[in-house]
């Protein structure tokens, strides 16, 4: 597959699957093998656990639209950078809904194989998503 054409793929996982929850879509462009592993040791593994967990985020922010900020691809691997932005009105992995819109920018490394994602790695900036959702308080601020 092109460089280009796993670009669009990626731009697909996040207009069609995570803004959209077109879940069916999840199956066109990952593959059955995926590893994805995620910020504090989050690991999903194939198709169905990223339904499970694209699931999980638009109940937590049903609001959600991620948006691709950069995106540079060469062989077979797509390094890109998303902007989340959402409204946190639902469980979200044992937090509690605080109403509060959270927006960050998180890195990606994706790597294809075939027409697929077949691994990615994503790193983010996991205090500052706490703070925002207000699970930690803001640097200098005494705790609840």
């Amino acid at each position: 597959m092109s460089a280009e054409a796993n670009k669009a793929a990626i731009r697909r996982i996040y207009e069609e699957v995570i803004n959209k929850g077109n879940l069916a879509a999840v199956d066109d462009v990952v593959a059955a093998n995926l590893a994805y592993h995620g910020p504090g040791g989050m690991e999903l593994k194939g198709p169905a656990e990223v339904k499970e967990f694209v699931t999980a985020i638009r109940i937590a922010f049903p609001d959600v639209c991620m948006t691709v900020e950069n995106m540079i691809a060469e062989g077979d691997y797509v390094a890109h950078r998303a902007r989340f932005t959402g409204t946190h009105q639902g469980n979200f992995r044992g937090i509690a809904p605080t109403g509060n819109r959270v927006t960050f920018t998180a890195n990606y490394l994706s790597r294809f194989a075939g027409d697929k994602e077949a691994e990615a790695w994503e790193e983010f900036d996991m205090l500052s998503f706490m703070q925002q959702l207000g699970v930690i308080p803001p640097m200098g601020q005494p705790g609840k």
